[in-house]
């Protein structure tokens, strides 16, 4: 048997109304009726029905998520965060991916429209305003990484990569480095261009030797192609910096492979701090991106920003910490080249 409303609402001793805020969570409510609204509808087994709510009200209680493949490691902690300040609100949240396919982003897009949000966050380089102004030309409200700067129904939040570069570059420096390689992400990349630019203006202004600077895919399989180029060169770099960490992961399989130890031979360092780089081996030094902090904001942006009269969004700013663990150390002599290396590992 279904409850209603009214039901709850005359058990609890209270208004339909007060059932409602603490139910949707809109307003501030006293602790014990709060308590005693949760009790009965605990009882009762009590849901709404998110159908009528929506045809009363006007408004869906959805919003959009969307992030570049599911499968890759950076996504779960900004899924988390998006979602857990979703659901504190009492908001559901609609995950798309665009495998970063041009032609299934705008299908996501379309989808997003259809499906009545609120609002949509935009965690992924695979989309940029002109991809997404049928969003905003519907009201709906969007938030993106690294875009910027805000307007009407266009949040931003900037990830300052550069603080993290800057203490990745100083730690190397110190260690006594002077000369390095960038493995960077895909060139069509948003954030891959703008972590590649940092890290090499970054090593241009320490004055450090820059081998080489080649693209990979956020892929492990990728980064280790990549640096397999780097292996065959004459000289090694005595450090080599990662657009990612799943980039960095198999830069190091592939060095491993080739006889060349970390990080007695060459240091490795990649970006994101993502589960797994402190279980690489050795451990991964990167550059920490607050992701779940990242998802959190983001949801908080969008809901900040539909409260206002005007819709108009706001510039946040989150910043990046290096995190060092063991595939960084002083270098190796630089008396040997690439190939007199890989000669002494195998006798």
């Amino acid at each position: 048997m279904s409850h209603t409303m009214s039901e709850v609402a005359t058990r609890a001793g209270v208004s339909k109304a007060t059932v409602s805020r603490v139910l949707n969570r809109t307003h501030t409510i006293a602790p014990e009726t709060e308590r005693r609204v949760l009790e009965v509808v605990r009882q009762l087994k009590y849901h709404q029905n998110v159908h009528a709510r929506r045809l009363a009200t006007g408004r869906s209680d959805l919003f959009g998520l969307v992030i570049s493949e599911i499968i890759n490691p950076y996504f779960p902690e900004v899924i988390r965060g998006f979602q857990a300040e979703a659901w504190d609100r009492g908001f559901d949240v609609v995950l798309c991916n665009t495998e970063y396919n041009s032609q299934r982003s705008l299908s996501v897009i379309q989808k997003l429209i259809e499906g009545d949000v609120r609002g949509v966050a935009i965690m992924t380089s695979s989309l940029d305003k002109s991809g997404t102004s049928e969003l905003t030309a519907a009201g709906i409200g969007v938030v993106f990484c690294n875009l910027g700067p805000a307007e009407r129904l266009l949040g931003n939040i900037s990830i300052d990569y550069q603080r993290g570069i800057a203490q990745a570059i100083e730690h190397v420096v110190q260690l006594g480095h002077r000369h390095a390689a960038v493995i960077a992400g895909p060139e069509d990349n948003r954030t891959a261009v703008i972590i590649k630019q940092a890290l090499v203006a970054g090593l241009n202004q320490r004055k450090l030797n820059l081998s080489a600077v080649v693209n990979s895919d956020y892929r492990v399989d990728a980064g280790a192609s990549a640096v397999r180029a780097l292996v065959a060169a004459p000289e090694l770099p005595t450090v080599i910096f990662c657009g990612s960490d799943l980039i960095a992961m198999g830069a190091m399989n592939a060095l491993e492979e080739a006889g060349v130890r970390i990080p007695e031979d060459v240091s490795v360092i990649g970006i994101d701090d993502i589960s797994f780089a402190f279980l690489a081996r050795p451990p991964l030094t990167t550059i920490r991106v607050p992701r779940e902090r990242l998802g959190r904001i983001a949801f908080q942006a969008l809901d900040k920003m539909l409260k206002l009269k005007r819709r108009k969004g706001v510039d946040y700013y989150l910043e990046t910490d290096l995190v060092i663990r063991q595939s960084t150390a002083p270098p190796r002599s630089r008396a040997l080249g690439s190939v007199d290396l890989l000669l002494a590992r195998a006798r």
